[in-house]
């Protein structure tokens, strides 16, 4: 089986030495051929790494994924959740290693599909929530939008 390892430094830690040892042990105890990347920076909200190994997962260039923690593979549970159950419809097995979580088990796959299920009724239950707030306060009179500051009156006054 080939697997793609991915480490990524955080905040605590900026260096992913101890995941890639860790990753890297597992997949030669287990057999399996593996690739490894390195997230060691990313912007803000930009991980050009992880995006081109998504790309490369779901063409099927790996059978796997290795990942120390879910929480260094995604920042919340609503960027976790689509991108796993997309993996897992592409037949991608998922193995979080200190998670002691491995999607390929059918119990534990049963056990993540009840959690994507509370996520997303959480994930529309929050967006119906704000759509109502903004449509009371609309009727309420309140001018919704960013309010008008300093920044926006000097940028708009004709040089003198």
């Amino acid at each position: 089986m080939k697997v793609a390892i991915y480490c990524k430094a955080s905040a605590q830690d900026e260096r992913p030495e101890r995941q890639r040892a860790d990753l890297e042990e597992y997949a030669k105890r287990m057999g399996y051929e593996y690739e490894v990347f390195e997230e060691k920076e990313s912007g803000r909200g930009t991980r050009p790494i992880k995006q081109s190994l998504l790309k490369r997962l779901r063409a099927k260039e790996f059978d796997g994924l290795l990942i120390w923690k879910f929480d260094r593979w995604a920042k919340n549970l609503s960027e976790l959740i689509p991108e796993i159950k997309d993996l897992l419809i592409k037949n991608v097995i998922i193995i979080s290693l200190m998670d002691s979580i491995d999607l390929s088990n059918e119990t534990t796959l049963q056990s993540f599909h009840v959690m994507a299920a509370f996520v997303e009724f959480e994930r529309e239950s929050v967006r119906e929530r704000v759509v109502l707030g903004l449509e009371r306060a609309k009727r309420a009179g309140k001018k919704l939008g960013r309010p008008f500051g300093a920044r926006d009156r000097n940028s708009r006054q004709k040089p003198g």
